[in-house]
């Protein structure tokens, strides 16, 4: 009689079926990172897109364009550039108005450090979200800041003049004015709301730049908002002038997880496309 054929194992079977998810796991992995690596590449991607695109609307209308607002669903600038309607540059909270001022053309942004890419006000068709915002390869709302105040002008303009954002005054007082807000820090350590908490820790000077444009990653809201309390993307979103940009780090970090991307503008580039296009001065 020939012999009962032999079947296999539970633990031949433990071990074949533990390969097999080991293997599916391992794959599982390489395409989570192989679609994380292709959202970053995005991202950067749009915010080069946003970047070019700002300094284009500066060539055309002479100025910087005020940053869109977004307080909720029910309350949102739908993409557009957002003004304050009075002239001062206090906060005008309530009083926002996506028409730009023509009596006279004061330039005075409704949220100045703490707004959006103005989509609809460059002319950007996509992607963008149901409101009208652009957003990164995420999702979520691509983050705008443009320079509030100036200072070292050759001809000085009254106090509260907007430069940046203005045509009329950036044409008036020209070239030889320098923002001096915004800044760019390494870290968010011993940072305050208006320095980075001294030189070594600083990358870029509220001398140097015009504006920035920045992503808050993966790890956020559609909105933009970080999911994550670590200090460096928090300083991002404080409203604040200063802000923090390096590169991506894990929760374990010091200061926690961090995969904000930014790009941002300088006062000299600025300056040279507007002169180049026979804008300035």
């Amino acid at each position: 009689m020939p012999d009962t054929a032999r079947g296999f194992t539970l633990t031949e079977l433990a071990v074949v079926l533990a390969i097999v998810g080991l293997l599916l796991g391992s794959l599982m992995y390489t395409l989570s990172a192989q679609v994380d690596q292709r959202d970053f590449e995005e991202t950067r991607r749009r915010l080069d897109q946003a970047r070019e695109l700002l300094l284009s609307y500066a060539i055309v209308n002479g100025r910087l364009p005020c940053p869109a607002r977004y307080a909720s669903s029910a309350s949102n600038s739908a993409g557009l550039e957002s003004f304050c309607a009075a002239a001062s540059p206090a906060t005008c909270s309530g009083s926002e108005t996506t028409t730009k001022p023509v009596s006279p053309e004061h330039g005075n942004c409704s949220n100045y450090y703490d707004g959006y890419i103005p989509a609809a006000s460059l002319g950007i068709s996509g992607p963008v979200d149901s409101t009208g915002f652009a957003v990164d390869g995420w999702g979520n709302r691509i983050r705008y800041a443009v320079a509030k105040l100036n200072t070292n002008c050759s001809t000085s303009p009254p106090a509260n003049t907007i430069l940046y954002t203005s045509a009329v005054n950036l044409k008036t007082y020209g070239i030889s004015c320098q923002p001096n807000d915004l800044l760019v820090c390494k870290s968010a350590t011993g940072i305050t709301s208006t320095d980075c908490g001294g030189a070594a820790n600083q990358i870029m000077s509220q001398s140097l730049v015009a504006a920035i444009i920045f992503s808050t990653g993966k790890n956020a809201t559609s909105s933009g908002a970080s999911a994550v309390a670590g200090l460096d993307e928090a300083a991002n979103l404080n409203g604040d002038r200063v802000f923090v940009s390096h590169t991506p780090s894990p929760s374990a970090a010091t200061n926690g997880e961090f995969d904000d991307q930014f790009t941002w503008i300088t006062v000299g580039e600025l300056y040279g496309k507007l002169i180049s296009a026979g804008v300035l001065p």
